[in-house]
Order: structure tokens, then sequence, then C-alpha cells
């Protein structure tokens, strides 16, 4: 199949298949819409993109954040604590190999779409994509195409069911091990009233953390509260919204988990302003160690996610994957670490 093949059936010129393939913006959306359509379907590999054709690499990886569930600016994963510092950590990663990156933000499952589109024009030579949050049918189209990705934040076990073969790496933390740490630390200190702010049951590290706190108190004979079970979703409003719930009841547990430092900060600001006072009144602990978690005071008690190793070895990995075809699912778990501070203090 050739260009011209592709121009006629999408009903347009040569020279705006051409665009389109390479990507100009003075493309009308419906016309680029109906000319992937066309591209897609065929799985046309268009001749212009020569140096793929010919086997050579385009020296560049794409970088797609997803972040669906917070609403806001176009900026906010920027400005996120988490994904920023990720951000920066693949691009000196990157760089440091002497390959580029292009970065995509995917705020609509719409947007999905984008990941698959990269790649059919030939713009990068492999992917990575951290914050999923919905089903995973992208990716295993992606991987029937056999371009590699490292996915970061899912579950192997998914991934290796509904993918069954592709270039993928998964990449975790291990948010098990985490959070039975920081909650025997609590159960140390004395705490049974221990209540927690949880994160997203559609990600990956919201159902692990939430999953071992459950385990950690039955397992220590604690029955857990209701009223204590608050949905904080990963965003501070929300989280926000959850704390001021519960201090509408005058049920205060002894100490709130929280279950990402975004979260944690956003509680220990709606204490303050009740004056109610961390940790004298009640501890507060969270999880990741993002930046601000030692600034805040009183500076937070989490568990560290090693946010820059995990961005490195996502780059490593993508680049082995350009170089190696054989289609094989890998998976890797990073260590995370306990970092005790000043939000707990002992009970009873």
């Amino acid at each position: 199949m050739k260009s011209e093949d592709i121009a006629r059936m999408a009903g347009v010129s040569r020279s705006t298949v051409s665009r389109v393939i390479n990507n100009y913006s003075n493309v009308p959306d419906e016309t680029r819409r109906k000319v992937m359509k066309v591209i897609e379907k065929y799985h046309y590999s268009p001749n212009s993109s020569a140096r793929a054709l010919a086997g050579k690499k385009t020296d560049t990886i794409g970088l797609f954040i997803v972040s669906i569930a917070e609403k806001g600016s176009s900026t906010r994963v920027y400005q996120n604590n988490y994904f920023s510092p990720f951000i920066e950590a693949v691009i000196d990663t990157a760089n440091e190999r002497g390959v580029y990156v292009l970065v995509h933000s995917i705020f609509s499952v719409r947007d999905y779409a984008k990941i698959k589109q990269a790649f059919i024009e030939k713009r990068m030579d492999a992917g990575i994509i951290v914050g999923t949050e919905k089903d995973i049918g992208v990716m295993a189209e992606v991987a029937s195409m056999g371009y590699p990705l490292v996915i970061i934040d899912y579950s192997p076990e998914d991934i290796l069911r509904l993918v069954g073969k592709g270039r993928i790496s998964v990449i975790n933390s291990m948010d098990d091990k985490g959070t039975r740490e920081i909650i025997k630390y609590l159960l140390d200190l004395g705490h049974k009233d221990i209540g927690i702010l949880a994160g997203r049951d559609n990600t990956y590290s919201g159902r692990v953390r939430y999953k071992a706190y459950k385990e950690m108190l039955a397992e220590n004979g604690i029955e857990p509260r209701i009223e204590w079970d608050l949905k904080g979703e990963f965003i501070k409003k929300i989280a926000e919204q959850a704390v001021i719930d519960l201090i509408k009841t005058g049920n205060l547990p002894t100490v709130l988990f929280c279950c990402n430092d975004d979260m944690a900060i956003s509680a220990m600001d709606v204490l303050s302003r009740e004056n109610i006072k961390v940790p004298d009144d009640i501890s507060i602990v969270g999880f990741d160690d993002i930046m601000p978690a030692s600034l805040v005071k009183p500076a937070l008690t989490t568990v560290r996610v090693p946010i820059y190793d995990i961005a490195k070895k996502a780059v490593e990995l993508v680049l082995e994957m350009i170089e190696d075809t054989a289609r094989n699912i890998s998976t890797y778990t990073l260590e995370t670490r306990l970092v005790i501070r000043d939000s707990c203090k002992k009970h009873g």
C-alpha cells in the first residue's frame, strides 16, 4: 500500500497524508482523524518514515503520563509532587544516554489514542507509561505491534493475563512491604485506633496499600472501623473534604495512615485550621516521601518510594528492549524504606 492509496481512501491529497504522518500542526483535527483511521486500519508503514523502514531508530522514547482522575489545568502533571520529579528523572537519564524524550499527557480516556498514534506515526522507538488508571486495551494493541513498553504502577498479573506476550516490563515499588512496616511502627508506638485515608482502588498502588493496611490490622487482632475508612482518591481536595467530614463526627482515630504524602499534607492543613495538633492530638503518616514531606511542620513520617530509581530503571529497560526483539514480559519491584520524622508520637 502506498501513500496515494491512503489519500484516496481518506478522501484527501497525498500532501495532506504526508503532513499527518510527519505530525505537522497545520492539519485540521477532523482531517487528521480520517487519515489516521485509514493508516491504523491497514497497518500502514509510511514510506516517509525511511529511517524506521530501514531499521534505523529515532533515538526517541515516549513518556505517557496518565492523569485522568484529577481535574485541573493542563499543566497539572508538572505541578504534581510525584509526576514532576519522575519526568525530570526520565529526561535526565535518557539524555545521558543520548536519547530524546517526548512527553505526552493523558487527561481523558480518549487521550489513550495518543499512545497508539505516536507509535503508528513512527515518532518514537519505545514508550514508558506511568499513572495507569484505566483498561490496558491500548497497551495490548501497542504490544501486539511489537513496540517496547515499560508500564509503572500496574498489576503484573493483569498484564500477563490480558496481554499475554509482548515487549513489556512492569515496574512497581514494594508497597505491601512499605505499608506493613509503617503500620508495625504505629503498633509499636501503642496505636490501635488506626484510620486510613485511602487512594484510588483502580490503581495498583492504591489497592496494594489498602489491602496491606487491612491485613495488618487483622493480623494484630484489630477490627477496622468503617468511620475511619476514608476515601481520598490520591487527590488533595477530595482528601481535604474527607478529613473535614471526619472532624465533624468528633470521633478521631489516634493516627491516620494516608496512602500518599499529598493527602497527608492536606490532612495536616485541615487539622491545623481546626486547631487539632499533630502529633499531640492525632498522629499522621504518609507514603512516597515527596520533597515537601520533609519540609512541612511537623516533618512527615512516611514511606520512601524510590521515584528516581524507578525512572532510571524504566529508561534502562526500555532502551534494552529496543535492541532485543524477544517478546517477553518482565516484572521488577524496587525497595521502599520507612522514614521516621516528627508527625507521630507514642500512644498510651
